[in-house]
């Protein structure tokens, strides 16, 4: 990982948002609200919030008196997230998760969409998260899982490879789609102390209404941005329109509808 993997700042969250968050965030987002909904919890912390996708999820699957508190690294997409929910049962907050500036056992869980793959240290933030929850609480999140499982990562990836064959763009294969071994984290849960640790893989669709929708995501709504930027200051558009291309040359201009596949995490603070 790069230090501009972690940059999400300018027109990044709103795209990320607007234009992401319905193409492969918003249905791992409702499958991971609903695993947290079962385990009735009365508070629960988000690490990585983001734009605040799962939390609003969250809002949607909890009990009506959970309390949430979301954090992330990144202000500027907290306050994105903040923007879009008006509900006094989140708290938003900038926190690392690797230190978190929480009191021992004070959650019944934590939930993180897709920022594992972000954090440097994972076995401290593992323990960290462990650290924050009750007995007995649960820690679930998710992963991506290879890129090459994931169709319009893949695509827009092998687009830039082409455009930039000396030194191409790999923030999508590098970091999202770069922690994908399901046994290696499993048995990094488990050196945090945690029990009863699974992995679900969960494949699903993801839907756009042209093949544009997932090149403007990809290349102008994450990091990704920055790597192409770097290449050129000028080239941005010109790597969407490859990357749309690309996209358009397997599923047609029309409507679009590629795989996408994650690893659902769950583990348990105490015995199993």
């Amino acid at each position: 990982m790069t230090k501009i993997d972690t940059v999400f700042s300018g027109s990044i969250p709103a795209l990320y948002d607007a234009v992401m968050g319905p193409l492969i965030f918003a249905p791992y987002a409702d499958d991971l609200a609903v695993r947290i909904a079962a385990l009735n919890p009365a508070r629960v912390l988000e690490t990585a919030a983001g734009t605040g996708i799962v939390t609003r999820a969250l809002l949607r699957s909890l009990a009506a008196d959970a309390a949430i508190v979301a954090t992330d690294l990144n202000q500027a997409m907290l306050d994105h997230a903040a923007a879009q929910v008006s509900s006094d049962r989140v708290r938003w907050q900038v926190a690392d998760a690797q230190a978190l500036s929480f009191p021992d056992q004070c959650f019944d869980a934590v939930v993180c969409q897709f920022g594992a793959m972000f954090f440097p240290d994972k076995a401290l933030a593992y323990r960290e998260a462990r650290r924050v929850l009750k007995p007995g609480g649960h820690f679930i999140f998710n992963v991506w899982d290879a890129i090459e499982l994931n169709e319009f990562a893949d695509l827009v990836t092998a687009a830039l490879a082409d455009m930039f064959p000396d030194d191409p763009p790999r923030f999508l294969a590098r970091t999202p789609h770069g922690y994908h071994e399901s046994q290696t984290i499993i048995t990094q849960l488990r050196g945090a102390g945690f029990s009863a640790v699974t992995a679900d893989t969960v494949a699903l669709r993801s839907v756009a209404s042209s093949c544009r929708e997932p090149a403007i995501g990809f290349c102008q709504g994450t990091p990704l941005r920055s790597e192409i930027e770097a290449r050129g200051a000028l080239r941005l558009d010109e790597a969407t329109e490859a990357a749309a291309d690309r996209i358009a040359a397997r599923f047609g201009s029309g409507p679009v509808d590629g795989l996408m596949q994650a690893h659902v995490i769950a583990a348990r603070n105490g015995p199993a």
